[in-house]
């Protein structure tokens, strides 16, 4: 029995697989079980930061797993609360809450904004719960999450969702403004919608946004779970609008391919949270923190940030290059830094085919975009290897 055939009888079918067995990594490349080798452009859908199997990462990984795996957050750890530290200096006055998942850390920050809520109405549960997200927005698949995404994929067969979520129109700040109301506690955002195809928020939209939280007296929340942690050009996506979120979701990127999440909350809300109002098992363990402040070197000492803001400079020309040159296949292209999206809304599924069959991977989004996430120490040498691949294949590929 194959890989693929142990998957089809038992795996559960939540996914539609592409018929490829990934075996090693290394880097910006991966390799399958037939020995081909491919540039990766999605690494893990944003989550190897610093590529695969970095030396620095291994050695890490390998030396925290022989002396502490685990312990329950009943006690006190060093690789917890130096992370917890790195992260704050990063985001500003406030607290971390360690958890494993995306998913896990918004529902961190619907539970703060029921806690703000509760707050606001003098100690009255269910008065100011309301969360105020946006059309197309993606939060995850918990029920909370699902609750705060309003996409059919992801809410069929199992409504009802949550009550207390409202939608606005994504860079339309007067439908937010209609929405925020005396029963409204937070504002929950994504600065670039991630699953829905990479849609940046406008400057003015997230300032608008920001301005009428104050006024109202309302959190702003930020997922940053794809979008952040550096791949922009800046460390937090935030910081490319000049704004300050009141807590911010990390996940994806924050320990370079290892299970984890985060959220930070800001100091005037951070005791918001006390003993028994949330927890978690496995977040913030050793283990998973040792692989967290691995990334954290890397990025520091080899300038990552910034090769995110250069590297996707030269991905983001090209790209457009392209598009000018196959005004019949393609449409444009979207996103900040190393947060891009090639957009072919007639072809995208079909591009990413040929595209791998040409030695590149990349990942569909929504609004026709084929994905393109590199890791944030992609060489500018792979860029254009890239852009030789897609530009190929747009020359020879029949995609209609």
């Amino acid at each position: 029995m194959n890989i693929q055939e142990q998957f089809a009888q038992f795996v559960l079918s939540t996914y539609a697989r592409t018929p490829l067995v990934i075996t090693r990594g290394k880097g910006s490349r991966v390799w399958d079980a037939e020995g081909r080798c491919y540039l990766d452009f999605v690494q893990g859908i944003a989550t190897n930061t610093i590529g695969h199997c970095h030396p620095r990462w291994v050695q890490a990984v390998s030396a925290q797993a022989a002396t502490l795996v685990h312990t329950c957050n009943l006690y006190y750890t060093a690789n917890q609360g130096m992370l917890a530290q790195r992260l704050v200096e990063k985001a500003g006055p406030g607290k971390i809450f360690f958890c494993n998942s995306g998913a896990e850390a918004n529902e961190g920050l619907i539970k703060l904004a029921r806690l703000h809520g509760q707050k606001l109405a003098g100690g009255s549960e269910g008065q100011r719960h309301k969360v105020v997200c946006a059309q197309n927005a993606f939060h995850g698949r918990t029920f909370g999450g699902m609750s705060a995404t309003p996409q059919e994929k992801v809410q069929h067969g199992f409504r009802p969702m949550l009550d207390g979520f409202a939608f606005g129109e994504f860079n339309k700040l007067s439908s937010f403004e209609k929405l925020v109301d005396d029963s409204t506690a937070a504002v929950l955002i994504e600065p670039i919608q991630g699953e829905s195809g990479i849609t940046p928020a406008t400057a003015e939209f997230m300032q608008g946004l920001r301005k009428l939280c104050t006024e109202r007296g309302v959190l702003l929340l930020a997922d940053e779970i794809q979008c952040g942690y550096g791949r922009t050009g800046r460390f937090f996506a935030c910081e490319g609008y000049g704004v300050k979120p009141d807590a911010i979701a990390m996940a994806k990127g924050i320990a370079g391919g290892f299970p984890m999440g985060a959220f930070w909350v800001a100091e005037p809300y951070a005791d918001l949270f006390q003993p028994g109002s949330h927890g978690t098992t496995f977040g913030g363990t050793p283990l998973a923190c040792a692989a967290a402040l691995a990334v954290l070197d890397v990025m520091e000492e080899e300038r990552l940030v910034e090769n995110a803001a250069k590297m996707g400079s030269v991905l983001s020309d090209g790209l457009k290059d392209l598009v000018a040159k196959y005004p019949d296949k393609l449409d444009g292209v979207r996103g900040i830094g190393l947060h891009l999206a090639l957009v072919s809304s007639k072809y995208n599924l079909k591009l990413i085919d040929a595209l791998r069959a040409n030695g590149l991977i990349a990942v569909p989004g929504g609004n026709g975009a084929v994905r393109l996430l590199p890791a944030l120490n992609v060489s500018e040498d792979e860029v254009h290897q890239a852009l030789d691949i897609i530009g190929k294949t747009l020359s020879s590929a029949k995609l209609a």
